[in-house]
C-alpha cells in the first residue's frame, strides 16, 4: 500500500510529494493517515502496547534557498504536527531535511565521505 502526499498533474502523476511505502503487517496496523500537502504525510500505527500509537511523519523541507516564508510555513506546520502528537505515543520524524554537510569531513572521515555538496549549513 502506498500513501502519497503531493501534487496529482495529469502529465506526471504523483510528483513533488511525500510518500510511505507499507508492507502487509504495517497496513494492517495503520489506523489513519493525514496528508498535509505536498511536503509533509502523517501516519499512525497500532503498537503491541496498548494505549500507544506509532505516529510516523515523513517529510520534505524546503533548501535552505528558498523563500524564508516557504521555510517558515513548512517548519511552522511541522511543529504544529508534532505538538498534536500526544506525549505518550511514539512519534518518529523522518525525510530529507535538507541539511548541507558540504565537502570538508575533517574530524569526520570515518562516517562521512567527500561527496557532499558546498559548505555545512
Amino acid at each position: 500500500m502506498l500513501l502519497y502526499s503531493g501534487r496529482e498533474k495529469e502529465n506526471a502523476p504523483r510528483t513533488q510529494g511525500v510518500a510511505l511505502m507499507l508492507s502487509k503487517v504495517a497496513r494492517n496496523a495503520l489506523v489513519g493517515w493525514e496528508s498535509h500537502g505536498s511536503r509533509i504525510i502523517k501516519a499512525s500505527f497500532e503498537t503491541k502496547r496498548v494505549g500507544i500509537t506509532m505516529n510516523i511523519i515523513q517529510c520534505y523541507a524546503p533548501t535552505n534557498v528558498s523563500n524564508d516564508d516557504i521555510k517558515d510555513q513548512f517548519y511552522e506546520r511541522l511543529q504544529s504536527i508534532i505538538e498534536k502528537c500526544p506525549r505518550k505515543d511514539l512519534t518518529i520524524l523522518m525525510g530529507d531535511q535538507n541539511a548541507k554537510v558540504g565537502i570538508d569531513n575533517t574530524g569526520y572521515e570515518d562516517i562521512m565521505g567527500r561527496h557532499g555538496l558546498g559548505q555545512k549549513n
